[in-house]
């Protein structure tokens, strides 16, 4: 098994590891899965060379911001996956951890740690996660280590928050050719022998206080109903883990990706991915979905262009459908995890490039044609039937076509009473019901509607003023939209 590279390894403590401990402690929060992972691989690392057993400790917590049926759901089907897949390896123990009351979990973490040589978890720069990350390791004795497993290029690389996709791509072609050979193991559970020592026992005073999971998963019959601070979302169609995360990927490769350049901005052909939730939630990681598209193309490295120019294609020596989800894949998602690992203000509207704030400023007051509230834009109240339909798919399946998600934004933006309001109102619509907001490239969606990452157009416009404009009547012109709005349109409920 290959080293996990140093550059993704931070330490989040100044304790040293514990060779006396009992096991070295995997705490899943972000990478959700046992495959591609390299905060996993660098706890197996550990583990072999102290010659210790591994426990991978993965919990839901109850109360997290905007938690509901619908995210505890798609994370408890990860779960059952991992608790499945972990089974196959009889050394590894796997402790899964479900909430079932404000506060409950808190002091497991620290209890388990008492007994580990080290803590490893995942780095993961947006949400709640680094506060807690920096929390915890407060109140652990042991050495503990974030492990960066977000994307193809390790957050590290970079020095700075990159201000277009442009200027990040450049940076992305000159760099990523010496990181994509650092690629993590597909099964990095396999390097643990069979006669390695465990699976770790737990203290009984601790499965009191604390009961295991495993059962209740296997069983399929943990009530979501005392898990969820907010009830009325119910559980979206799509089913959580990675098992079907690689079902969607197959599908993909194999009946969509062909024509995903020339299809992906007609919601009729829904010919995007459907991966965004499943890599929100870690339930498939970017290199599993690289190395499918490498597989779909016959792809070798020596096919690269030599020049960095960030152009969006020809520099991977693809066809143009494959370049051009891998721009998305790569570019465009991992450009909004460099801004939340550079900017602590990722998600606050001070953190809007200047000539858009002052552009957006200088036209605060003008006339907006129609102003709504929240409860309006929830329920898909709205004059018009593009939008709505786009919300209305939101709030039924947790997801938005992903050209129709500008659109959306774009049209808060013309009908709030300020650009502030509807900042807010984008992310508390989409962190509400989208399976895969919460999360930076998220975020990058929510800001580029009011111009992060783009350039200043004209002519100025009421509202907008130089921000780039859209409306539905040209979205109806450009794109196919018949089956959608059939779909989506004023008889379908947003419920």
């Amino acid at each position: 098994m290959n080293a996990v590279p140093s550059i993704r390894i931070r330490k989040t403590n100044a304790d040293a590891v514990n060779e006396n401990g009992t096991f070295v402690l995997y705490w899943m929060i972000a990478g959700r899965r046992i495959r591609y992972n390299f905060a996993l691989q660098r706890a197996v690392e550990l583990s072999m060379k102290l010659k210790k057993p591994l426990m991978i400790f993965e919990a839901l917590q109850w109360d997290y911001p905007w938690a509901c049926h619908r995210f505890h759901a798609f994370i408890l089907d990860g779960m059952r996956d991992n608790a499945a897949g972990i089974q196959k390896y009889p050394s590894i123990r796997y402790f899964p951890y479900v909430e079932t009351g404000s506060g409950a979990g808190k002091g497991l973490l620290p209890a388990l740690a008492a007994s580990a040589c080290a803590v490893v978890t995942d780095d993961f720069p947006a949400f709640f996660l680094p506060d807690m990350v920096t929390a915890a390791a407060k109140k652990i004795s042991v050495a503990m280590e974030a492990v960066d497993a977000n994307g193809m290029l390790p957050l590290r690389a970079a020095d700075h928050a990159y201000p277009t996709a442009y200027a990040f791509r450049r940076f992305l072609q000159k760099i990523l050719p010496d990181h994509l050979p650092a690629a993590p193991e597909s099964d990095p559970l396999e390097a643990v022998p069979p006669a390695f020592p465990g699976p770790v026992p737990i203290p009984e005073k601790i499965l009191d206080r604390w009961p295991d999971a495993a059962g209740r998963l296997k069983k399929n019959d943990i009530d979501l109903t005392p898990l969820s601070v907010s009830r009325e979302i119910p559980p979206a169609p799509l089913k959580g883990g990675n098992t079907e995360a690689a079902r969607r990927l197959d599908a993909f490769l194999h009946r969509r990706l062909s024509t995903y350049d020339a299809d992906r901005n007609h919601p009729d052909e829904d010919a995007a991915s459907g991966l965004s939730p499943y890599l929100h939630f870690g339930h498939i990681a970017s290199h599993e979905v690289f190395n499918g598209v490498v597989g779909s193309e016959e792809w070798f490295f020596n096919h690269l262009s030599e020049t960095a120019a960030g152009s969006k294609s020809g520099w991977w020596g693809m066809r143009p459908s494959a370049e051009a989800f891998l721009d998305q894949l790569i570019t465009w998602r991992e450009l909004g995890f460099n801004m939340c690992a550079f900017r602590e203000d990722y998600d606050r509207y001070d953190s809007l490039p200047d000539w858009a704030k002052a552009t957006l400023a200088a036209h605060e007051r003008d006339p907006r044609p129609y102003i709504y509230d929240i409860p309006a834009l929830e329920g898909a109240h709205t004059h018009d039937p593009v939008w709505n339909a786009a919300q209305r798919q939101l709030v039924g399946e947790g997801r938005i076509h992903n050209y129709l998600r500008m659109l959306w934004g774009k049209k808060i933006l013309e009908w709030s009473p300020s650009p502030r309001r509807a900042l807010e109102t984008m992310i508390t619509l989409n962190n509400k019901f989208a399976l895969d907001g919460r999360d930076p490239n998220s975020y990058s969606g929510i800001f580029w509607c009011l111009g992060r990452y783009d350039r200043p157009w004209g002519p100025q416009r009421p509202v907008f003023g130089k921000v780039r404009y859209m409306s539905s009547e040209n979205t109806l012109r450009k794109l196919r939209l018949q089956d959608y709005l059939a779909a989506w349109g004023p008889e379908k409920t947003a419920m």
